[in-house]
């Protein structure tokens, strides 16, 4: 068949070669990263491998779209505007940067600035480990104006990260105080116990709070805090090393939840 075009797209991160008649109706997809072509229909299989076949490198798997999963389901269903996924880390200080720069010439650099610079290191860190099972969720809103800075889900459980800039200072952390240089000591312990559990409450799941240090010069626990985890930037990928608490289908199904907007505005 003749006339047969190829349009490349992009969602989520994820490419997607669609195969299109004249008219523009779709009879099929190919997805690159699961090596799969998937036919409408099966009466133009030749038509469509014979198009595809400049974009296909290695061996791939031919037949109908897949049924869709539950979560995949609820994916589909969702609005836009109400999909946390798309979120880049440190989302809701990029939009407020956005809305308000701030002077130009400033004797001490924009505190937001740095707040950005730390989510954005966690938040690619943990970004990276969605090829091993785990999903990340960046800026998570809660009512009231607090948020979840990273939610990870995956086979070793959920977190609640929250990150501090502490680039070349010395950081104690003494249950529920934290200390960055020589600034005043304040109770952020407490406040990542709660947003955990607010989260917890929305996803009826247990949710670890996770406190992390990005580029402290020293770091001092002297006991380990209630509940909460304590790590540096560098340290992020372990948490991907953890497992047996949460089954694949499981997984998918509180990303699926966690992603929407409207689940968080019960907490």
């Amino acid at each position: 068949m003749d006339g047969l075009r190829v349009i490349p797209t992009w969602r989520h991160g994820q490419e997607r070669l669609y195969v299109c008649l004249p008219d523009g109706r779709n009879i099929a997809w190919y997805d690159p990263e699961a090596a799969r072509v998937n036919l409408l229909g099966e009466d133009h299989e030749d038509d469509v491998l014979r198009a595809l076949g400049p974009f296909v490198t290695g061996p791939v798997r031919v037949g109908p779209p897949p049924v869709p999963t539950p979560a995949e389901l609820v994916r589909l269903t969702l609005h836009p505007d109400d999909d946390l996924a798309p979120n880049r880390p440190g989302e809701a200080l990029l939009v407020a940067l956005d809305r308000d720069p701030g002077r130009a010439r400033r004797l001490r650099p924009d505190p937001r600035r740095r707040a950005l610079a730390a989510e954005q290191t966690v938040g690619d860190a943990l970004d990276r480990l969605d090829g091993v099972g785990w999903h990340a969720l960046h800026s998570v809103p809660l009512p009231g104006g607090s948020r979840v800075h990273h939610l990870l889900i995956g086979p070793g459980g959920l977190f609640a990260l929250h990150t501090l800039y502490a680039r070349k200072q010395r950081v104690t952390v003494a249950d529920p105080a934290v200390t960055l240089g020589r600034r005043d000591t304040q109770p952020l312990l407490r406040l990542l116990r709660a947003d955990a559990d607010r989260a917890s409450h929305a996803l009826t799941a247990e949710v670890r709070p996770v406190l992390v240090l990005v580029e402290p010069a020293a770091l001092s626990v002297p006991a380990a805090p209630r509940e909460v985890r304590v790590l540096t930037d560098t340290d992020v990928p372990d948490l991907a090393r953890q497992g047996g608490v949460l089954k694949p289908a499981d997984v998918e199904a509180l990303h699926a939840m966690a992603r929407d907007r409207n689940t968080w505005t019960r907490v």
